[in-house]
């Protein structure tokens, strides 16, 4: 199923020049390939250059998003948002909702403290089945969903007055 696209960024709307980064857990590559695919669809689409980060899990990604953004801004090349993609598939012990609650829950606390678009494409799922299905980009696109959620928020950061201006 094609899904339409979201409110906030228009299909086919542009955001020259920004600087995105995805940071990727790796853990089921054939489900992050997916998710992967859709997200630098949507970043090309919208004229978004972007980079990409691995790591093994979906634990790691807030930390490495943290060490990633800070590194860029003391480079001096910032990145203006951000996408976070993953699977977490439930297993038979507490496991998964610890994996699931803690990245949600530190990805919100650096979204929020940084002001930083950010785009939660981490899936969790009850079955791979469900997974494949959220992480094709010609099905759910969840990748691309992320990708999009984070550039409706910068287009909304981007319009916002400037601090000092107020």
């Amino acid at each position: 199923m094609k899904r339409e696209p979201r409110p906030g960024i228009q299909k086919g709307s542009r955001l020259e020049g920004a600087r995105c980064l995805i940071v990727e857990a790796r853990f089921y590559p054939h489900i992050a390939d997916g998710l992967l695919k859709g997200a630098l669809a949507t970043f090309a689409r919208s004229g978004v250059h972007c980079d990409v980060l691995t790591v093994p899990g979906a634990l790691e990604i807030p930390a490495a998003l943290v060490i990633a953004l800070d590194a860029a801004r003391d480079r001096g090349e910032p990145y203006e948002a951000a996408v976070a993609l993953g699977c977490v598939i439930r297993g038979e012990t507490s496991h998964y909702d610890i994996v699931a609650g803690e990245s949600a829950h530190a990805l919100m606390q650096i979204s929020v403290a940084r002001g930083l678009p950010l785009g939660n494409g981490i899936l969790t799922v009850d079955t791979e089945d469900q997974a494949l299905e959220r992480a094709d980009a010609g099905r759910l696109d969840k990748g691309g969903g992320a990708a999009e959620a984070a550039l409706a928020v910068l287009a909304i950061k981007r319009a916002a007055p400037a601090r000092n201006a107020r």
